[in-house]
């Protein structure tokens, strides 16, 4: 039957919904609510696959599997949010507080924090830090509100050769300091590298031209 030939029985169908519940988009991406919620599902539908045996392997597997891609669109509507984060919330303004300090101001604090080995605030430090520099050398305009992905474009607009970099820096500075991850000192070492290479880096051709670079 064609029926049979492309429907897995009740424990293949099993082991297929398992695993595309294992994948690491479901596991690293989904809240603690949507991990219960999923959980109950699994539940529910082992507690089916019990009770299909009177149906047969044919129809009983036809319903496992329509039940198995319910939970499967659940899980993905549930995680969706945190596996995406731009569709979550507008990332905040790069510089926070009400005390605006220098490109140096913001160097002297990396290295404070980076001696007491808090790598997230160092490495946030250091993009505020290239960020004001830039500001202070009339390469780009002051903009309040500026995110850290913003700024990376308009920077990679000024210095083309260091695009890559400091949108690297934004990413780890969005990961680190409004998400979950954790920098390391080697990530540092990267991050105030890129920093030291921003300052001393001339600035050629239209970006040298901008009416920010004129005024």
């Amino acid at each position: 039957m064609i029926l049979g030939a492309l429907t897995p029985d009740a424990d293949e169908a099993r082991r297929l919904l398992d695993e595309e519940l294992s994948k690491r988009v479901y596991v690293e991406a989904r809240p603690n609510l949507a991990e219960r919620i999923v959980e109950d599902l699994l539940r529910a539908v082992g507690r089916l696959l019990d009770g299909l045996g009177a149906l047969g392997p044919g129809p009983g597997t036809v319903v496992l599997l329509l039940g198995a891609g319910i939970v499967v669109v659940l899980a993905v509507i549930l995680v969706r949010p945190r596996a995406d984060p731009r569709g979550a919330r507008p990332e905040p303004d790069v510089f926070t507080g009400d005390v605006r300090r220098s490109a140096a101001g913001h160097r002297s604090r990396a290295v404070d924090r980076a001696a007491a080995g808090h790598w997230n605030e160092a490495i946030a430090e250091l993009l505020r830090a290239i960020i004001r520099s830039a500001e202070e050398r009339v390469l780009v305009d002051e903009q309040p509100g500026r995110t850290a992905s913003e700024a990376a474009a308009q920077l990679g607009g000024v210095f083309p050769a260091l695009a890559g970099e400091v949108a690297w820096l934004a990413e780890l500075f969005n990961e680190t300091h409004y998400g979950r991850g954790t920098a390391s000192d080697q990530q540092y070492r990267r991050a105030a590298e890129v920093d030291a290479r921003f300052s001393a880096h001339p600035v050629r051709g239209a970006a040298a031209e901008s009416p920010a670079a004129l005024r």
